[in-house]
C-alpha cells in the first residue's frame, strides 16, 4: 500500500520535472596572444558521451579554434572549460549550447540531448527529503535565516567555512530586510520560491543588479533594496565528495543575504531536519556562510538555574549553576556574578562553585549573567542577612565625606529621574568651586524630577554622628533646591519613607554657593501610614542608621511647567558605614 502511494506520487512528479543541475569545477581557457577573430559556426563543435551512469553525460569541446569556453547545459545551469559533466535525471529533451569567445568576438552552437530515463534515487535521497520534504510534502519545505544563532551569517577566506573573519551574533542584522525572508524548496519540478516581503539585503557590490532598486545603505556599505523575486529551480549534486546546492532563476535567489554566490552554487556543510549550513564563494572572492532553519522551528535553548546555598562560615554563600541543559551546537561561554556589595566577579568555567562572604547585614540581590552562544541568561536571588559578620568592625567618622564631585570621586552614579543629569565643564572655575567638571540638571514640564545617588546594596547613610549634607549649586537666584532622603526597599512606595523637605534658595544668579541641609530635628514618613513615621530622623534608631539609601535632589519641586536648569557639584554628607572612601576614577 505504501509502495503504491509512493509510485503514484512519482508519476505526478514526472509530469513537472524540467530543470536540474550539473557541472564539474571549470577550467578557464585563455585566448592565444594577439588578435583572434570571432569563431565561425563551422569551427565550433563538441561531443556528448555517456558518463558514469545513464543520468550523467560528458561534454567535450572539440572546436578548431581556441578561446574562452562556456556552456549552457539546458537544465538551468552553466559551466566553463573544455570539459563539463551534466546531470539529467528526468525525461526531457535538453538543449546544450557551447559558446567560444576570443578577443575578436564570440559564437555559439547548440545540440540536443534526450533523456528517457528517470533517476528515482533522488526521490529517496535523504538530502533531497531533508531539504524539500520529499514526495510526502508536495507543498515543499520553507527555510529562514537562523537569526538567533551565533554565526548565522559569516565571512572568511576562500575555501573556508566562511566564519573566520566575521561571525554574526544573534540578530546582528535586524531591521535590514533579511530575517523575514523565506526560501521554499519543492520536490515537484525542483521549484524554489524566494519570498522577501518586498525588500532584500544585499552586499554593496551587488547593488548594480537591475533587479534591485532604491537601495538604502546600512552604514557599512551593504544595502536594503526593493526587489520582487521570481520562482526558480534548485538541485543538489555530489561533486568530488562534496554536496552542492544550486539556485537558479530569472531573478536572483539566495538564502537571505545576496553575496553574489558564484553560479548560484552553495556547498552544503550540513543538512539536518532542522539545520541547513551553506557556504559559497561570493562576488568578492571570499567564503560567505549562511545558516537556516525551517520556518516555525523553535530551537532548544540553553537552560540553567541558579543555586545559592549557605557556605562554610558566617554570612558565606556558595553560588553555582544547576539543572544545566546545553543543546547540541550551543555552549555556555562563562558567567558574571554580582553579589550586590562590590565589583562583579568574572567566572570562565560555568561549572565552578563561587563562594562569597558578606561583612554587613542587609538585603543583597545576587545577579548572575550566563553568557551563551545564543545570548545572555539573567538569573537572580535575594538574600537577607540579619547580623554583621563576627569579624566586622563598625567604623564611624564624624567628618563629612564627598560622594560625587564629577571629576575624580564617585561613590555611586548620580542618575536623573524624569530629568537629564549630565557631566559638563564647570561654567565658572573660580572659588569656591575650581572643579573641572560638574553636573548639569535640566527638567521640562516635570514636577518632581530629581537627580539621585543610590548607595550600593547593603550600605546605608548613618545620621547618628553627623546629619548634614552639602551641595554646591549654581543657577538662577530665587530657584529652590530640595534635598531629601528615602529608603528604596519599598519600591514604588519609597516616597512614604521620605524625609520632610529641606530647601535651599539660590541667592545670586550664576554664582557658586554652598547649600547646606541639616536633618537634626527633621521628621520623616507619614503618620497616617502607621508604621513609617518619626519626628527626628537623627534620634530614632529606625531611621538614623541602616535605613536610608538614596538622596534625591529636586529643582523647584512641585513646579511642572517650563524648563528648569542648574549646575551642582561636590555632593557631600555623613560617612557611609561600611564604605571608608569613594572610588577615585582614572
Amino acid at each position: 500500500m505504501k509502495k503504491t502511494r509512493y509510485i503514484n506520487k512519482l508519476a505526478i512528479l514526472l509530469l513537472a520535472l524540467t530543470t536540474l543541475i550539473a557541472c564539474d569545477p571549470f577550467e578557464e581557457d585563455k585566448p592565444d596572444a594577439g588578435f583572434v577573430a570571432a569563431p565561425s559556426s563551422e569551427q565550433l563543435d563538441f561531443t556528448i558521451t555517456q558518463g558514469d551512469d545513464e543520468f550523467h553525460v560528458v561534454l567535450k569541446n572539440t572546436s578548431s579554434v581556441n578561446g574562452l569556453v562556456t556552456w549552457d547545459l539546458g537544465n538551468g545551469n552553466t559551466a566553463k572549460g573544455d570539459d563539463a559533466t551534466a546531470y539529467y535525471p528526468t525525461p526531457d529533451t535538453y538543449t546544450i549550447k557551447l559558446t567560444v569567445s576570443t578577443n575578436g568576438g564570440s559564437n555559439s552552437i547548440t545540440k540536443t540531448f534526450t533523456q528517457t530515463e528517470t533517476d528515482y534515487a533522488i526521490f529517496s535521497d535523504p538530502k533531497f527529503i531533508l531539504l524539500s520534504g520529499g514526495v510526502d510534502d508536495l507543498d515543499g519545505k520553507t527555510w529562514v535565516v537562523d537569526s538567533l544563532s551565533q554565526g548565522h551569517l559569516g565571512v572568511g577566506p576562500a575555501g573556508s567555512d566562511g566564519l573566520a573573519w566575521w561571525s554574526a551574533p544573534p540578530l546582528a542584522k535586524s531591521g535590514l530586510g533579511l530575517y523575514d525572508d523565506k526560501l521554499t524548496f519543492k520536490i515537484v519540478g525542483f521549484e524554489t520560491t524566494y519570498a522577501n516581503n518586498g525588500n532584500s539585503y544585499i552586499k554593496g557590490y551587488r547593488g548594480d543588479d537591475s533587479n534591485y532598486s532604491n537601495g538604502v545603505d546600512d552604514g557599512g556599505g551593504d544595502l536594503t533594496v526593493e526587489y520582487t523575486p521570481q520562482p526558480g529551480t534548485w538541485f543538489l549534486e555530489e561533486v568530488d565528495g562534496k554536496t552542492y546546492l544550486t539556485l537558479s532563476g530569472p531573478t536572483p535567489i539566495f538564502p537571505g543575504f545576496d553575496t553574489g554566490a558564484e553560479n548560484g552554487k552553495y556547498e552544503v556543510l550540513s543538512i539536518e531536519e532542522n539545520l541547513l549550513d551553506l557556504v559559497s564563494t561570493g562576488g568578492d572572492g571570499n567564503a560567505w556562510h549562511h545558516r537556516l532553519i525551517p520556518e516555525g522551528y523553535v530551537k532548544p535553548s540553553v537552560e540553567v538555574e541558579l543555586l545559592v546555598v549557605a557556605g562554610t562560615g558566617d554570612n558565606t554563600f556558595d553560588v553555582s549553576l544547576t539543572n544545566i541543559n546545553i543543546p547540541d551546537g550551543q555552549s555556555i561561554d562563562g558567567m558574571t556574578i554580582d553579589f550586590g556589595d562590590g565589583d562583579p566577579v568574572q567566572v570562565n568555567d560555568y561549572m565552578t562553585v563561587t563562594s562569597h562572604t558578606y561583612m554587613r547585614k542587609g538585603t543583597y540581590t545576587i545577579t548572575v549573567t550566563v553568557n551563551t552562544s545564543v545570548g545572555d541568561i539573567n538569573l537572580s536571588h535575594v538574600e537577607t542577612l540579619e547580623k554583621n559578620h563576627p569579624d566586622y568592625i563598625e567604623f564611624l567618622l564624624d567628618q563629612m565625606v564627598v560622594y560625587a564631585d564629577f571629576s575624580e570621586v564617585s561613590l555611586a552614579p548620580v542618575n536623573g529621574e524624569d530629568c537629564a543629569v549630565n557631566t559638563v565643564a564647570n561654567p565658572d572655575r573660580i572659588y569656591p568651586n575650581r572643579s573641572a567638571n560638574v553636573a548639569f540638571y535640566s527638567k521640562t514640564n516635570q514636577q518632581w524630577a530629581n537627580a539621585n545617588l543610590k548607595l550600593p546594596s547593603g550600605f546605608r547613610f548613618d545620621l547618628r554622628n553627623n546629619s548634614t549634607f552639602k551641595l554646591m549649586v549654581y543657577g538662577k537666584a530665587g530657584d529652590q533646591i530640595l534635598l531629601k532622603l528615602e529608603n528604596t526597599d519599598r519600591g514604588g512606595n519609597a516616597w512614604q519613607t521620605g524625609t520632610a523637605d529641606l530647601i535651599y534658595t539660590i541667592q545670586q544668579d550664576n554664582t557658586w554657593e554652598v547649600a547646606e541641609y541639616n536633618f537634626t530635628g527633621v521628621s520623616a514618613g507619614w503618620d497616617w501610614t502607621g508604621d513609617i513615621f518619626t519626628s527626628d530622623v537623627t534620634t530614632d534608631d529606625n531611621f538614623s542608621h541602616d535605613f536610608y539609601n538614596i538622596v534625591r535632589i529636586m529643582l523647584n519641586p512641585g513646579v511642572g511647567e517650563g524648563t528648569h536648569e542648574f549646575y551642582f557639584d561636590e555632593l557631600s554628607g555623613p560617612h557611609v558605614e561600611g564604605i571608608k572612601s569613594a572610588t577615585i576614577g582614572n
